[in-house]
């Protein structure tokens, strides 16, 4: 039995916490910023907090609740991510949810061989051509971790690919503080400017925390550079109850959430304002079972984004994955499961769409597939309209119970806005095995090799496409001198 909709919260509406308990993981996050505290690893940042009222000793800093909530009230509420082009792509607020990529991943689920292999910058540039094209898919991530350029500074290839290969909003990822640098000139670059880059930004940093109660030296040193150009950030910290924090999920959730409200406060310390997205996924129990980060887990699901809501902050969350290896049942199933829930309970920025073997495998089989479940998801969740033209009392009482509903005008103007699939087969058998007898899967890799044949955003001019390739060989030639 399923109970929902109940009185209870143990009978839970899909918002997994009531006021009361929402309520209750903060202020245990204020105890555990003011009793404990959170070991930062960097020492300007300790600066920047001691100065703002917070104790050090140490690396451990511990926070009063006055500057969190002094942080709260700065931190803006909304979060605007343009397109290259300047214009607005991403209004991430409230419970508006965009879907996109994943970044990293170590293989390849090759869509021409049906083999698993490890993933070139060829593999980044086509993923990025891809997700431009999926109309579904609101932004883009490298997806892929390419193993033919140097592996000391991959992300700045990583970079200036998507930049020449999409035009939408661009979430990246660099695993050391000169990467993030690089990354946000090769955006100033194409922007015209840093004032201009800082008006209308086109991209954002998802920063990795270490955990809630670890902050690692280069994720404070983004998150400061960042808040200084006043730049958006992605500032999450992730636990793994049982293994770095309580395995219980509200001990999991107010560990992690005083790590988010650290990097919330360090922020606003250094600019006023800056925006901040919080985590909307883990701070649940890990698989203890298996030992390996999984990326669909039931108890998790819509927990830390309920803490989002309650900041009224923009959550990033996660979705359209698998653990699966294969495009298989399981895969079908989580990627619909976490694509749905991640829309029900409101996360605003849902990426690792494409994401297989717990996060150690991308596919673009995986990214056409998702994209027509969110079509689905779209026109399942729609608001109907009820008005004289679609209630169509004319038409019915014109034609009747036996009349032509087929040719009437009124089916001709309204016919084309239902949903249609553009990969499940919703014919009979018989007009399925005329047309190839073909799974769901081939007709995914069909689809990407017809985007990827047809379809080529517009380049960027070539001088910045000369600036961005600069910047890549300065960034090569400084990580040579550092042998």
């Amino acid at each position: 039995m399923i109970e929902s909709h109940g009185m209870r919260m143990t009978s839970a509406y899909y918002t997994r916490l009531g006021q009361q308990e929402r309520e209750r993981i903060h202020r245990a996050s204020l105890e555990v910023l003011e009793r404990v505290g959170v070991d930062v690893h960097d020492e300007r940042a300790r600066e920047v907090l001691v100065g703002g009222g917070a104790q050090a000793d140490g690396i451990r800093v511990r926070i009063p609740e006055y500057m969190v909530a002094r942080a709260l009230s700065l931190t803006p509420k909304r979060m605007t991510l343009y397109d290259r082009n300047g214009d607005v792509a991403m209004r991430a607020w409230g419970y508006n949810t965009y879907y996109g990529g994943g970044s990293d991943c170590l293989n390849v689920l090759d869509h021409r061989t049906g083999q698993r292999r490890r993933p070139t910058l060829k593999d980044v540039e086509e993923a990025a051509r891809v997700m431009d094209a999926l109309p579904e898919i609101s932004f883009v991530m490298s997806l892929f971790l390419p193993e033919d350029v140097d592996q000391r500074i991959y992300d700045r290839y990583q970079m200036a690919t998507m930049l020449n290969h999409t035009t939408k909003p661009i979430v990246f990822v660099s695993p050391d503080f000169e990467g993030c640098a690089a990354a946000v000139e090769m955006c100033e670059a194409v922007a015209g400017g840093a004032d201009a880059f800082q008006r209308r930004p086109f991209a954002t940093c998802y920063i990795n925390v270490t955990s809630g109660l670890v902050a690692n030296a280069e994720a404070l040193q983004k998150c400061m550079y960042l808040a200084e150009k006043g730049l958006p950030m992605l500032y999450i910290p992730l636990n793994a109850g049982g293994v770095n924090a309580p395995t219980t999920t509200a001990g999991c959730m107010a560990t992690m959430n005083a790590g988010t409200l650290l990097g919330v406060v360090l922020a606003q310390l250094v600019r006023p304002g800056t925006p901040v997205a919080v985590p909307g996924w883990n701070g649940g129990p890990y698989n203890l079972k298996t030992m390996v980060g999984n990326y669909v887990l039931a108890d998790e699901q819509g927990v830390p984004t309920e803490m989002g809501k309650y900041y009224d902050l923009p959550v990033f969350g996660l979705g359209g994955c698998t653990d699966a290896k294969v495009l298989d049942q399981q895969c079908a199933a989580e990627v619909s499961l976490s694509l749905f829930t991640a829309l029900l309970h409101g996360a605003n920025i849902v990426h690792d769409v494409g994401f297989m073997d717990a996060g150690l495998q991308g596919s673009l089989q995986l990214q056409v597939i998702a994209n027509d479940l969110i079509g689905w998801l779209r026109a399942a969740t729609a608001g109907v309209l009820v008005n004289d033209e679609t209630l169509a009392l004319d038409v019915v009482d014109e034609l009747g119970p036996t009349g032509d509903y087929l040719s009437h005008p009124h089916t001709l103007r309204h016919f084309k806005e239902p949903f249609y699939s553009k990969l499940a087969d919703k014919g009979t058998y018989s007009q399925w095995v005329e047309r190839g007898a073909t799974t769901m899967e081939a007709r995914a890799a069909q689809q990407v090799d017809a985007i990827l044949e047809s379809h080529t955003p517009a380049p960027l001019p070539a001088d910045v496409q000369r600036e961005i390739e600069n910047i890549v060989q300065r960034e090569q030639a400084w990580i040579d001198s550092r042998k």
